[in-house]
């Protein structure tokens, strides 16, 4: 995940939602966004 620029990290996670794909594959999005500190750019899903 390391490679993706920070707007396509940030766009695969609103789509991973969208698509209510794997809560494990949207956690390790999410942690990405933590890790990058993007957390002001996205409203996280709960």
């Amino acid at each position: 995940m390391e490679y993706l620029s920070d707007e396509l990290l940030l766009e695969s996670y609103y789509k991973a939602n969208e698509l209510n794909l794997s809560p494990d594959f949207i956690y390790l999005i999410e942690k990405e966004i933590y890790k990058r500190n993007l957390m002001h750019k996205v409203k996280l899903y709960n």
